[in-house]
C-alpha cells in the first residue's frame, strides 16, 4: 500500500493546524516533520514543542526525522511530544543499534535514513531490527531540492535487502518528490513518499495529495 507524508517543511506555520487538516482531507496518511539542527544539516528548524503542537492537529501518525547530531539525546523528549516513528540517520549514529533499541524501549517505531552518498548496503546489518528505511533524494537541509536521478537504482538496492531481510519494513524516499518523480520512485520500490513544496506549495493542498498518489500509482502508457 503506497502511504502519502506530507512535510510541514514547506507549510505555513502560521496556519499549521488548517494546512495539516487539507492535507488530511486529501487522504494524507502521516505527517513528516524535519527536525534540523544547524550542525549535521546547514539549516535549523524546530523541536519538541511544534511535534507537541502537530499533535494536537491531527490524529494521522507522526512521522519525525531528526537531522540532528546526537539524536539519541532527544529520544525521549520526541516521543514525549507525540512522535509516532523517529528516523536517525546512519551517518551520526556510532551506535546505531543501541540508538533504535532506545527508539522501541521510549515508545515509538524506529527507521534509518541514509544521506545520497552513503551507501545502501550498509543497512543490510540494522534492517532486521527497524520498521522504516529512509533514502534521501536530495542531500539534506533544505526543501524544494531537485531529485536526484541515481536515487532510483539506490532504491531498488534498498527494496531488494529489505525484500530478503524483513519485508515488512517501510522504505521512504524524501527529496523532489512530485507528479513528475513519484511513479518512478514507487516503480523502484518506494511504498511512503515524502513531499514538500509540492503538497504545502501548493493552493490546493487536498487535491495536490490527491494528485501525488494518482501520479505515483499511475500505469505508463
Amino acid at each position: 500500500m503506497l502511504l502519502i507524508a506530507p512535510s510541514i517543511l514547506a507549510s505555513d506555520f502560521t496556519a499549521l493546524g488548517k494546512q495539516i487538516a487539507s492535507a488530511e482531507q486529501g487522504g494524507a496518511d502521516w505527517i513528516h516533520i524535519d527536525v534540523m539542527d544547524g550542525h549535521f544539516v546547514p539549516n535549523i528548524t524546530f523541536g519538541p514543542p511544534l511535534v507537541k503542537a502537530a499533535r494536537r492537529c491531527t490524529k494521522l501518525p507522526l512521522d519525525v526525522h531528526l537531522m540532528i547530531e546526537k539524536p539519541e539525546r532527544y529520544i525521549d523528549a520526541f516521543v514525549e511530544s507525540g512522535a509516532d516513528h523517529l528516523t536517525v540517520h546512519y551517518e551520526t549514529c556510532p551506535h546505531l543499534h543501541r540508538t533504535i533499541q532506545h527508539i522501541h524501549s521510549a515508545g515509538a517505531k524506529a527507521g534509518v535514513c541514509v544521506n545520497p552518498g552513503t551507501a545502501v548496503s550498509l543497512l543490510q546489518d540494522i534492517l532486521a531490527d527497524v520498521e522504516l528505511v529512509l533514502v534521501m533524494s536530495v542531500n539534506p537541509g533544505f526543501g524544494g531540492q531537485t531529485f536526484i536521478p541515481h536515487t532510483l537504482p539506490r532504491l531498488k538496492q534498498a527494496a531488494s535487502l529489505i525484500k530478503a531481510t524483513k519485508p515488512t519494513v517501510h522504505l521512504q524516499v524524501d527529496g523532489g518528490i512530485d507528479r513528475d518523480t513519484s511513479r518512478a520512485v514507487v516503480n523502484a520500490g518506494a511504498d511512503v513518499l515524502v513531499a514538500g513544496s509540492f503538497i504545502f506549495g501548493s493552493q490546493d493542498i487536498p487535491g495536490a495529495v490527491r494528485a501525488l498518489r494518482a501520479s505515483a500509482l499511475s500505469v505508463e502508457a
